[in-house]
């Protein structure tokens, strides 16, 4: 057998394959993703997080998962560190066991709401928190050659490895607790696990509850994770809902740290909406300080106007549930999140979590005797909204979208003549070699119209030869 050459640890990678962005580190696997690579990514871990202590990884279920977390953990143990694996679990069951077990950090296995062939490695503190940036860019450093490996003796003092699933035990029975006794008897639920980390447990909380579920994509499948499923894709699920004559479906992505939600009547409940309403409740409580939620840039303006309606604050941060989390710890808020359906609440671990969600969105309905349906009826008219994405290769480009003149100029041109009946928000991904161009409006003309014109100077500029 040919021998396979894996650089020593140390070696320099390129710097684009080493940057981490809105959620880690993240991209195609055999390309971006490698064993080299994961082997050096756990070794700068292990140097990097400070307290002592085991490190956890779990993972979703695709199929490159398995390989990911082998190099990860050779580059961890290497590094002196003890690791326990998890196996297949939501990403918010990692910073949770951090918490509990006293570990020095984790790392997720994942690559979120992409598509199969992607991977990625989410990293975690000793607080659960997603890596403060000065640790992200120390790992970054050493794996671009930029720090000393220490003394090659010091590698042959590799700590163990050990797999404690059973762990995973106390994720479950953490959401359970987290209803407060709320029952879900004979409620009509569908379930899209799509192939994914939610398949290791929301079903049986939900069953547990007493729900009457239907299950679509119920089992993990990494050939089929996120494919015409889950989140990203709600048309299975919408027509399961109807179908079933269900009194809601909850959909999930790939590591199940988001959800989105459709009513009795197939409407979405997307993530403002799950803010706005579970919001709701704990202002009606007086559960919430200063009336405060924290959301993104993305988050609609129906939303932003309507809780301002209700005497409430909306704090926006950029995108990413590492920058509501920090404006939530400095703000002392006990809600915030995403559109695209990441929710944070301060009573729950403060962990973008779609399974805790789901059960606290059904168990709230229950309590106030009302469905789904008729609840959303009590929520905000949004205004209409547009998210194009452009693919734009270049990286410097990409980044630097706002020194492009003409684009620059056509933004501009935009904002004025919608005033303040609408908005335009350009930003690249922090994910994808993406350009994602929003406008919102009061009128959905004028949002065909700008974002058409957007997306074609964006593409025309940013991607000339």
């Amino acid at each position: 057998m040919d021998e396979i050459a894996v650089p020593p640890l140390g070696t320099p990678h390129p710097p684009a394959q080493v940057s981490f962005g809105t959620d880690g580190l993240r991209g195609r696997v055999g390309s971006a993703i490698t064993p080299a690579l994961a082997l050096q990514v756990g070794f700068w871990c292990g140097r990097v997080l400070p307290q002592s202590g085991p490190v956890l990884i779990g993972m979703d279920s695709r199929s490159s998962g398995a390989m990911v977390v082998a190099a990860l953990t050779a580059g961890l143990t290497a590094a002196g560190r003890e690791v326990w694996t998890l196996g297949l679990c939501a990403t918010p069951a990692v910073p949770g066991l951090i918490r509990r077990c006293g570990a020095a950090g984790g790392l997720m296995v994942s690559a979120s709401h992409n598509p199969p062939h992607d991977n990625g490695i989410k990293v975690f503190g000793a607080d659960g928190s997603k890596l403060r940036a000065e640790l992200q860019q120390s790992i970054e450093a050493g794996l671009r050659g930029e720090r000393d490996a220490g003394p090659a003796d010091g590698l042959l003092s590799c700590a163990a490895a050990h797999h404690r699933p059973e762990l995973l035990v106390q994720y479950r029975d953490s959401l359970l607790d987290s209803v407060g006794g709320q029952r879900l008897d004979g409620v009509p639920i569908v379930l899209d696990l799509c192939w994914g980390s939610a398949t290791a447990c929301a079903a049986d909380v939900f069953a547990a509850l007493g729900a009457e579920l239907t299950v679509l994509h119920g089992e993990p499948d990494g050939a089929r994770i996120n494919v015409n499923c889950g989140s990203t894709h709600l048309e299975p699920l919408l027509q399961a809902v109807l179908q079933q004559r269900a009194a809601m479906g909850f959909a999930f992505d790939g590591d199940a740290d988001r959800m989105l939600a459709v009513d009795g009547r197939g409407r979405v409940v997307d993530g403002d909406h799950v803010l706005f309403l579970w919001g709701a409740a704990l202002q009606d409580a007086q559960a919430l300080p200063e009336q405060r939620l924290v959301a993104t840039v993305m988050s609609n303006l129906g939303f932003e106007r309507a809780w301002q309606a209700r005497g409430g604050v909306l704090e926006r941060t950029p995108v990413g549930d590492q920058h509501v989390h920090a404006a939530m710890v400095s703000t002392g808020a006990a809600l915030g999140g995403e559109q695209s359906g990441h929710i944070l609440s301060a009573a729950h671990g403060l962990a973008g979590d779609g399974v805790l969600t789901a059960l606290q969105l059904a168990s709230l309905c229950q309590a106030r005797q009302l469905t789904l349906a008729d609840w959303f009826d009590q929520s905000f008219q949004a205004y209409p909204q547009k998210l194009v994405n452009v693919r734009v290769p270049d990286r410097t480009r990409r980044k630097g979208w706002a020194d492009c003149a003409p684009l620059q100029a056509l933004v501009l041109e935009a904002e004025a003549a919608m005033a303040d009946q609408g908005r335009v928000l350009v930003r690249a991904s922090g994910t994808e070699p993406l350009l994602r161009v929003m406008v919102e409006a009061a009128e959905q003309a004028v949002v065909e119209h700008w974002t058409s014109r957007l997306a074609e100077a964006a593409d025309h500029h940013l991607n000339a030869a």
